[in-house]
Order: C-alpha cells, then sequence, then structure tokens
C-alpha cells in the first residue's frame, strides 16, 4: 500500500523461504508489505501448499492464498483506519468482521480463483471432475496478519504458527489449535466450509505504544525442525533478542542460513515472515503487549445477504454465499 513517506515506521520486517531437500519445487509461498502506519499498514502472510500428488496444483494455490490475503487485508486495513475525516467504526464491529466477514470472502474468492484456474489450464478429453475435486488439487494452509497503530488482527488456517513476543520477552503461538494435526493431516482452503475453521487472533492497540515486540508468520517446516515445541519457542526467543542486539539489517543477513539450517532437520519448505516493531512509539516506551487467547470457531450458521460499507458480492453459483450479520451492516457506530 502506498505511503507518502510523511510517516515514521513503525514496524521492520524481514522475510525468507527455502525450498526443502528433495523436493521437486517449493510450495510455500509468503507476502509483506507496509510500515504499520495509517497509510502503510503492515500486512503478512506465509501459505504452504501440500504438495503430494493429490494436491498436484497446491503450488498454484498457496500463492493465491497470499495474493488474496493480501487483498482482504488491504481492506481490512482501509476499515479499521479510514483516511480522511471519515470516522473509524467501532472495535466491536471491526472483531465481528475479522471472525465472520474477513474468513467467508477470504474462502470465497480463493475457490474462485481455483476454480478459474482448473478452467483454463484443463485440456481437451480431461475427466469432468466435480468442483471440490478440483479445489483438493490446490490445497493450501495459510496465516496472516495485519497491523494498524489501532489494530493487531491475524487468522490461520491449517498448521504453521503465529508467533508474539512480548516487551516482557515472552513467547507466545495465540493461534495454536488446541490438539495437533495427526500425521500430516492438516485443515487446508480446500477442505469443505473452510471458512468455519479459519482461527482468529484479535488484539486491539489501545495506545500507540501498546503493540508487540515482534510479531512472526512461519509454515510448519520451520517449526517440525525442533524436537518439541520449546526448541522453538527458544529460536522464536533468540530471534527477538538478536533483533534487539544486532539490528534488523544483521539478522536478514544470516536468516537465509538459518532457514536453511531447518529445513535440513525437517526435510520440508521453510518459511519465515518476521515484523520488529520499530521502537518507542508517540506517546512514550512500548508497554508490555499481553495477547488475546480467542478459541478456535465453532461450526456455526451465518445469514446470507450483503456486508454493508466495503460490502463485496460474491457472483451467483459460486461455492460460497455471501454474509450478511445485522452488526455488520453499521460500522460507524459508537463503540
Amino acid at each position: 500500500m502506498p505511503t507518502d513517506g510523511s510517516e515514521r515506521p513503525l514496524w521492520e520486517s524481514l522475510h525468507g523461504s527455502v525450498q526443502g531437500v528433495n523436493k521437486a519445487r517449493n510450495q510455500d509461498n509468503f507476502e509483506v508489505e507496509g510500515l504499520g502506519t495509517a497509510g502503510a499498514p503492515l500486512i503478512m502472510a506465509v501459505a504452504d501448499g501440500h504438495g503430494s500428488a493429490v494436491h498436484a496444483r497446491s503450488h498454484l494455490g498457496s500463492r493465491y492464498a497470499v495474493d488474496l490475503f493480501v487483498q482482504e487485508a488491504r481492506l481490512f486495513a482501509s476499515l479499521a483506519q479510514p483516511r480522511g475525516e471519515r470516522k473509524p467504526p467501532s472495535l466491536a464491529w471491526l472483531m465481528r468482521y475479522a471472525e465472520y466477514a474477513f474468513p467467508r470472502q477470504l474462502v470465497s474468492a480463493w475457490r474462485e480463483k481455483v476454480l478459474g484456474n482448473w478452467e483454463r489450464n484443463s485440456t481437451p478429453g480431461e475427466p469432468a471432475l466435480p468442483p471440490e475435486e478440483k479445489l483438493l488439487l490446490y490445497g493450501s494452509t495459510f496465516v496472516g496478519a495485519v497491523l494498524t497503530p489501532r489494530v493487531f488482527a491475524a487468522w490461520q488456517l491449517g498448521d504453521g504458527e503465529l508467533t508474539v513476543v512480548g516487551e516482557d520477552g515472552r513467547v507466545g503461538v495465540p493461534l495454536a489449535p488446541k490438539e495437533a494435526d495427526l500425521g500430516d493431516e492438516t485443515e487446508s482452503l480446500c477442505t469443505p466450509k473452510a471458512w468455519l475453521r479459519v482461527r482468529t487472533h484479535w488484539a486491539p492497540v489501545t495506545a500507540p505504544s501498546r503493540a508487540p515486540r515482534l510479531v512472526a508468520l512461519s509454515t510448519d517446516g520451520l517449526s517440525k525442525s525442533f524436537a518439541s515445541d520449546k526448541g522453538f519457542r527458544d529460536f522464536m526467543a533468540g530471534l527477538d533478542e538478536r533483533l534487539s542486539a544486532e539490528g534488523t539489517e544483521c539478522v536478514r543477513a544470516a536468516l537465509p542460513e538459518w532457514l536453511a539450517k531447518a529445513s535440513q532437520h525437517s526435510g520440508d519448505d521453510t518459511t519465515l515472515v518476521a515484523a520488529r516493531h520499530a521502537g518507542d512509539g508517540p506517546g512514550g516506551p512500548v508497554e508490555p503487549f499481553v495477547a488475546e487467547e480467542r478459541p478456535a470457531p465453532e461450526e456455526r450458521s451465518v445469514p446470507e445477504g450483503s456486508f454493508g460499507p466495503g460490502e463485496r458480492h460474491v457472483p451467483e453459483g459460486s461455492p460460497v454465499a455471501p454474509v450478511d450479520m445485522e452488526d455488520l451492516r453499521d460500522p460507524y457506530r459508537s463503540e
């Protein structure tokens, strides 16, 4: 998202991706943009295509997941931090949008993109497949985050990690599932009703200085390279310490080697996108950040209709119908 350069960066980002040992191609994709300011919100995303023969086009599925997440995140950021004289919506409205509308819109856009790619690239005489089998070919997980001066929100479907380091150095993984996936099975964008399985992290920034010290998104190739969850958290704590002691540029230079070693241990594609808070905010030193733990969403029924301001229309016949919630119709009510 463009910026006029008048806003001081609130976040410094770094990223890297390494192809897994003996992998034919890197199925991971990632994107990062912005500074965390009102004019240039920080948007980060990683996606991991499943890569097996059943998911033969998953490298495309992960690319679409990242690209479409960025599009939806820009819309969310524009609602959270509108420019000009327009009053921002209430945090309660934004939270409902993040938990209900955002996952539905993202999954709908991904399915539409995937099915369009199938139609354009299927060969004459190729057996006809039902939509769900076409989607299976593109299966991918994703983890994404948006940081504005007002809101830190993140979403996850399937494996991978969102890691948050508070000012006190505590390492949290607020979107970790209650139960680990069995073997290589994981929830995916190709899962039926995938929007119901997206986990949401919601953390309003009540003052400019109240923000995490470090936010990192990674695919499971990184966490699987450690013998335990503690080993992974220790790595993230070490990453935070190195960033504080040596600065972002030094860590950027070392990151490819670290990811390569991790990939050798896990055998999987390994991707990390991270952002470090750039320093004291306008209100003074950065205060401790307490991540809000939110449960995974349960199966729920959401009425159909339009979204209201910033509405997104899903084409007729799309596999996913649009959402309507009474509380999403007026985002500009007071808190």
